[in-house]
């Protein structure tokens, strides 16, 4: 049954939506603490990579090279390979080939997909981290440490100060940086932090970074801008292609392309892999031969050694010492990209560093231990119920605050608002403060009352009102006086009280 190409590719097709369904679910639950969000990143990691794998299975099995998914497809209606249609032959062949199954599993039974959900979320993956990196929380550096003081480009320098300089990779002269020492240091950097990075951050994507990170790199290098390796090529005596080819559709004769110079035509005919030496005129006429004829027809006499694999290209060989050049440039832009996106966990590190340099080792010892115990305790201490018989208000760090900050402030004192809809405010301050606040306001909205200063300490409805209409009263604004408020409008769209457009209206100027 399950040994059919039809049934692996619907069983296939299940695990893939099943792991989705997974997934999703997964990623709705909010981590409590770092260990949480980090085995819940490589459940997720784990998922997507068995998706892919099961995907690239079913794009061979829909490819069909072998003709095989055909032939069960056309078996499936009783065509055999002669092209006789028997389709009860076939039917009993399904028949016998299920039941077989069942009899070689007979304890088989059908998974809950509830039950398996629960299980795959419970999964804790095996990341490894050593103890200085304290489950991803710091990093462990004191190899690349070591290799480093301990090197001709390096310098004897504490730890702490090691952090702090090791991504600024520009600041080593660049001959030492050509060394072999200092590549393997570079290598061996580069394969930690991201190793590191993909423990702590499974769910990025390192290849996609890396080939922008290669891209901008290919830009910047052929321009000669890549920081710290600045017109590479002309110190080593091969000028960049946009600054040594020379266009020799301006020069018709040897004489005029001896103007140039001496520099220019080396560095010229440097690029083109021909020979640099000679005086001005023997390299002008060497360079001017390539105006009519092509390098590969050129005469081996003209062109420098080792230049033989390029020259039938028709283009300049590129020294083994500017590849090498390139190389670790590559390196240390990926290394640099990995420091950046590393950034909270480098500083979290030199502080770490720096606060055990001022503890013992007990302190030490002490303090690993209760980092361990934390997160697993962090999720039980929220749920746990704090001790507050005297019901004092909770202060910022959410525990309650100090009975002498209590006392002080009043709040033990109770105010009640009517206008509030007899909402209760403790202490004083907040009392004074809640006549600006929506509640109150919605409330005096509601009576029809404008909340001035007026109404401050005024919490009853009826003293409001009361308030309110000897107010009308002494603004004399509590009758309705129609040749003041009552408005006309002109034909030009102009508004006038009842007043002034009788006046106007009697001039005749309306």
């Amino acid at each position: 049954m399950s040994s059919t190409l039809l049934e692996v590719t619907r069983a296939s097709h299940e695990e893939v939506e099943r792991l989705e369904r997974v997934i999703v679910k997964d990623l709705q639950n909010e981590p409590a603490s770092n260990k949480d969000r980090l085995f819940q990143s490589h459940r997720v990691r784990n998922m997507i990579d068995t998706i892919t794998s099961t995907t690239h299975k079913l794009i061979e099995i829909y490819e069909d090279n072998d003709n095989a998914r055909k032939d069960e497809i056309a078996a499936l209606g009783g065509q055999t390979a002669t092209g006789v249609n028997n389709v009860f032959s076939a039917f009993y062949d399904r028949l016998k080939e299920i039941r077989e199954y069942h009899r070689k599993h007979p304890v088989a039974r059908v998974v809950d997909a509830n039950d398996d959900y629960e299980a795959l979320l419970k999964e804790e993956p095996q990341i490894e981290f050593s103890g200085e990196e304290a489950f991803g929380r710091y990093l462990d550096m004191h190899e690349l440490y070591h290799q480093y003081i301990n090197s001709k480009f390096g310098e004897p320098i504490e730890y702490s100060a090691y952090l702090d300089i090791f991504p600024e990779a520009d600041k080593i002269p660049r001959k030492k940086k050509m060394t072999r020492q200092y590549r393997e240091y570079m290598e061996n950097l580069l394969e930690y932090l991201l190793y590191f990075f993909q423990r702590t951050e499974p769910l990025q994507d390192v290849d996609r970074i890396f080939s922008k990170v290669t891209t901008e790199f290919e830009e910047n290098w052929a321009a000669g801008k890549v920081h710290g390796w600045e017109n590479e090529n002309q110190e080593n005596g091969h000028a960049p292609a946009q600054h040594a080819a020379l266009d020799l559709d301006y020069y018709s004769t040897v004489e005029e392309l001896m103007e140039v110079g001496p520099e220019r035509l080396k560095e010229a005919l440097a690029a083109l892999g021909l020979k640099t030496g000679g005086t001005i005129q023997q390299r002008a006429e060497r360079l001017f031969l390539t105006k009519h004829t092509p390098l590969e027809k050129l005469d081996k006499k003209h062109f420098a050694k080792g230049a033989r694999a390029s020259e039938k290209k028709g283009v300049a060989p590129v020294p083994q010492e500017d590849a090498n050049s390139k190389e670790i440039a590559l390196m240390e832009a990926k290394m640099k990209k990995l420091c950046d996106l590393l950034e909270e966990t480098i500083a979290r590190t030199k502080d770490n560093v720096v606060k055990k340099q001022a503890l013992t080792y007990e302190e030490i010892e002490a303090e690993r231990e209760e980092e361990e115990t934390q997160e697993d305790t962090e999720s039980e201490d929220e749920e746990q119920q704090i001790y507050n018989p005297l019901k004092l208000p909770m202060g910022w760090d959410g525990k309650p605050i100090p009975y002498w900050l209590y006392k002080l402030h009043g709040l033990g004192q109770e105010f009640k608002c009517e206008i509030c809809g007899n909402y209760s405010y403790w202490g004083r301050r907040a009392f004074e403060r809640h006549f600006k606040e929506w509640r109150h306001q919605h409330g005096m909205r509601c009576l029809g009352i404008p909340n001035t200063k007026n109404f401050n300490e005024i919490t009853s409805i009826e003293e409001a009102k009361e308030l309110w209409k000897k107010i009308q009263q002494r603004q004399g604004v509590n009758k309705w006086r129609p040749d003041l408020e009552e408005e006309y409008e002109d034909k030009e769209g102009n508004i006038y009280n009842k007043k002034t457009y009788t006046d106007l209206q009697r001039q005749g100027l309306i």
